[in-house]
């Protein structure tokens, strides 16, 4: 890897990042694309409900489930090596769920997909650590890989919705093919490989205890989000405390631990990783209920859907590009603040949004919660990479990416169930009498609900649930108005250690004194 004597990447570096662009968007593409396919898929395979939700959720539990168990075995066999074993994987899984004949094996190729997918984020990520050691570099980078990122995530209902229009639905799992295969054959050549110089044995036990902490974390967050508190909630909770609380104990006494715990005692480590976890609840949540609204209530298709997203899209893009570059005058955690401040007007927008304000004031505030997304997954993330020594690279990207799942997860679970529950409380009160009661369980429970049975209701009706879904995301924009606002004062106060560009400052992070470069394993 080209790199000049003063630690600054050459052009060698900026055309390996161009190849881990690659699967970075390719990521993004997949947690989109899938949401416009699912009816076509549903006519050609009929899953039933149950199995509908496990097509959709075995990707997002498996790929929870193994990013820190990836991201630790990256460090031990190689960050390249990894990346191009999981590329391959994910193409093969690809094409089996393209081609899938049963639900059954459409599931399966998902949980496949997941877990191949863990090891190509956190490979991503300990790559640019290893490629960029200039600290302003790699916070550019890093801005860069989160903009790659949002570029997928923004162009998955455009690109979903043409391939639907002269494909059948299995053309969206074909993307990867191409994608990979590029990745694949520019990997060797345009990637510097990395192992950890004494990386010690792979412990298999911390990989299944890591596992068995963390799933039933996720499916609670996830059957919360769907079905409310519950038994089978509280007990996924206890069961995943417990394993964390064993996992934790277990990686305390291993001299090669799966996760250095130690990680947390760097307080840049540990608040970065807390305000993309609050960030991201908020942000997965709005993202919910916009695109709700934008469907349900405005009536727009999933495609026009999809577009209206550009806006917000194009600032979190512009956000992760920007905040780095302001970090070589301001110091990283009055960046990420006075960003989150911004945000927070964006959620009091929300709070304001009404039945005749209308489309415009939904997307100017979600592009607002979309300028914080996009300072918090560049800056947060590449404070927690840059706390973290060379060799662990790896384990700490798997941590900044298993925070940002569950934090997208939690969102829907904890803003959708506050909107939900003001909808209920609302329809109830101005359900009119007449309405059977069969028909108006389904309207009190969701405006999707109110709007599947809209012939068999009278028309007031279905605009009362509307307004009713309005009032709910009006509470949750005020909610998430405080939320992010105290978010803000927290991390200028708790991250202003970490000094403007050209200072010292501890842990590695932006603004720090660059580590000395460890020489590649290859």
């Amino acid at each position: 890897m080209t790199r000049s004597s003063s630690g600054r990447a050459g052009p060698a570096a900026w055309a390996g990042l161009a190849v881990l662009a690659l699967p970075t968007i390719l990521l993004g593409l997949d947690l989109t694309v899938l949401h416009l396919a699912l009816p076509s898929l549903a006519v050609d395979l009929r899953p039933s409900g149950t199995q509908e939700l496990w097509i959709v959720d075995s990707y997002g539990f498996l790929i929870a489930g193994f990013l820190i168990t990836m991201g630790t075995l990256g460090d031990r066999i190689g960050r390249r090596r990894l990346l191009m074993i999981g590329g391959t994987a994910f193409v093969v899984a690809s094409l089996a769920a393209a081609y899938s004949p049963t639900p059954e094996t459409l599931i399966a190729s998902r949980a496949a997909l997941g877990v191949a997918g863990a090891t190509l984020m956190p490979s991503t990520l300990a790559l640019i650590s290893n490629m960029f050691h200039d600290t302003r570099q790699r916070a550019l980078a890093i801005g860069l890989w989160a903009t790659f990122f949002a570029g997928g995530m923004a162009a998955g209902p455009l690109v979903g919705g043409v391939l639907l229009h002269h494909f059948w639905w299995g053309a969206a799992f074909l993307l990867a093919v191409p994608v990979i295969g590029v990745m694949l054959a520019l990997a060797p050549f345009l990637l510097p490989e990395y192992r950890a110089p004494q990386s010690g044995r792979f412990d298999l036990l911390s990989a299944v205890l890591s596992l068995v902490a963390i799933l039933p974390v996720v499916y609670a967050v996830k059957e919360f989000a769907k079905e409310g508190p519950s038994a089978s909630v509280l007990v996924a909770v206890v069961i995943g405390a417990v394993f964390s609380a064993v996992f934790v104990r277990r990686q305390l006494a291993l001299d090669d631990p799966l996760l250095d715990v130690a990680l947390f005692g760097d307080r840049a480590f540990s608040v970065a990783l807390a305000v993309m976890l609050v960030g991201l609840v908020g942000v997965g949540g709005t993202m919910f209920l916009t695109t709700q609204y934008l469907q349900l209530v405005e009536g727009l298709s999933p495609l026009a859907a999809g577009l209206w997203y550009g806006p917000p899209a194009l600032m979190m893009m512009l956000s992760s590009i920007l905040a780095p570059l302001l970090t070589r005058w301001i110091r990283p955690g009055y960046v990420v603040a006075g960003v989150l401040a911004l945000s927070s007007a964006g959620y009091c927008l929300m709070g304001l949004v009404g039945p005749s304000t209308g489309l415009l004031l939904v997307v100017a505030s979600f592009s607002l919660v979309y300028l914080g997304l996009g300072a918090i997954a560049a800056l947060g993330t590449d404070l927690v990479v840059g706390a973290a020594p060379p060799e662990k690279a790896g384990s700490a990207s798997a941590m900044s990416e298993t925070v940002q799942e569950l934090g997208l997860a939690a969102g829907i679970a904890l803003v959708g169930s506050l909107s939900a529950a003001v909808y209920g409380s609302r329809i109830r009160a101005e359900m009119p009498a007449g309405v059977p009661d069969d028909t108006a369980r389904i309207v009190e429970n969701s405006l999707s609900g109110a709007a599947s049975v809209a012939g068999e209701i009278p028309v007031q009706v279905l605009d009362q649930a509307k307004e009713a879904f309005i009032a709910g995301l009006n509470t949750a924009g005020w909610a998430g108005a405080v939320v992010i606002l105290v978010l803000a004062v927290v991390t200028a106060v708790m991250l202003r250690h970490i000094g403007a560009e050209g200072t010292a400052g501890p842990g590695g992070g932006p603004g720090t004194v660059d580590r000395p470069a460890a020489d590649p394993a290859r």
